[in-house]
């Protein structure tokens, strides 16, 4: 079957738009993130389209996280909207190898066709779709690059809370002093602090908050694939956070609660300071940890005069031991850490060297990679 073709069978349609199949794809891809995988609300595993001029967009939410995908250069026949059901429509538009796909919408249905191909999904009501924020014209509290905002994103993300009764320590703080937003996260027993570089001085209501922003806001963050020269603007209204780049617009709602004073926990009186390799330490820590058990799953540090030991182990496999010859002239410490907390931070250090400083064996070891990686990391008992 023609395009022409394919185009020509609808009927009684109040919506008609044709795009392209890889653009929809990440579009849905994006939006998807934000659908709910269980809710007793059925509408919240929909995604709205709205077909107006020459553009599309897609909009899903799960009343705490909002998204809004915007794609340009689509044919649009016929303005209209329509809310269908996210997974289905995704799949179908994955699965279908046309370059180019048409969308019908009519009453009470939404066809897509293809080539050789027809769906048929059955809609829901537009005007009961929750309300989606938009970015209004006007000033950004911040605005920062896409680029600078994934790397603080990614250095600190993996440091929250999975599960906890504290809901603060579930997000990320963003705290803005300058021209400079820090981001922080803990779980209670490590905190990472990224310092990011914005585009321009903060306004002053945003200088004179702490907010916290929910971790799956910062993944949805992280996945955006726009060039990373391209610049995020945020705005705060009432108790959520607005985040646009580009064609994209994040609406959350923000964490409450209070963060812990984060300042307080990192040590400053430190005398042991090492410089290590990223790289090299990041291979000896996961040697060490090879043979570490579920018991007993510490990777001791032993330094000594020009020397760092790793060592790891079980009394079921064995033991495992890898040295580094390191700079160092103080006195010799031994401490154990949970080697994959340390795995999490090296893996985010984008030098070539990162410094070490601790105090005694029952106090946080501390990482930092220049001034902009900040890691504290609760020491474990090994018996």
């Amino acid at each position: 079957m023609s395009r022409a073709n394919c185009e020509s069978v609808f009927k009684g349609v109040v919506m008609k738009v044709t795009f392209n199949r890889a653009a929809l794809v990440e579009a849905l891809g994006l939006v998807g993130s934000v659908v709910p995988a269980r809710t007793p609300k059925p509408i919240l595993r929909c995604v709205r389209i709205i077909a107006t001029d020459k553009s599309l967009s897609l909009s899903a939410t799960n009343l705490e996280v909002g998204l809004t995908f915007t794609m340009p250069e689509v044919e649009v026949a016929t303005e209209g909207e329509v809310v269908v059901e996210a997974d289905h429509l995704s799949a179908i538009v994955r699965e279908s190898v046309e370059d180019v796909l048409v969308l019908g919408v009519t009453e009470t249905s939404c066809e897509i066709r293809g080539a050789d191909s027809k769906f048929t999904l059955y809609t829901q009501d537009p005007k009961q779709f929750p309300k989606v924020p938009v970015f209004e014209e006007g000033k950004a509290d911040i605005e920062v690059t896409l680029e600078n905002l994934q790397v603080g994103a990614t250095q600190c993300l993996f440091a929250t809370a999975k599960e906890s009764s504290r809901y603060a320590i579930n997000g990320v703080l963003w705290e803005a002093k300058g021209k400079k937003l820090f981001l922080v996260a803990t779980d209670g027993r490590r905190l990472a602090r990224s310092r990011v570089e914005l585009q321009g001085a903060a306004s002053d209501a945003f200088t004179k908050q702490k907010i916290i922003v929910p971790s799956r806001t910062m993944a949805i963050l992280e996945k955006i694939t726009l060039h990373s020269e391209d610049v995020v603007s945020v705005r705060l209204v009432d108790n959520q956070v607005l985040i646009r780049c580009g064609n994209i617009v994040i609406s959350s709602t923000l964490v409450e609660g209070n963060f812990p004073k984060y300042e307080d926990i990192v040590p400053k009186d430190y005398d042991k300071k090492i410089t290590l390799s990223t790289q090299q330490t990041l291979s000896a820590v996961r040697r060490a940890a090879l043979l570490t058990s579920e018991e007993s799953k510490g990777v001791k540090l032993s330094i000594g005069s020009n020397t760092l030991v790793f060592s790891g182990g079980s009394p079921e496999t064995g033991d495992a031991e890898v040295t580094m010859q390191i700079t160092y002239k103080g006195d010799p410490i031994e401490i154990g850490f949970n080697p994959q907390f340390l795995v999490d931070a090296l893996r985010v250090i984008r030098a070539a060297d990162f410094e070490m400083e601790l105090g005694q064996a029952d106090r946080p070891g501390v990482i930092k990679s220049d001034a902009d990686f900040l890691y504290v990391l609760m020491p474990i008992n090994l018996g």
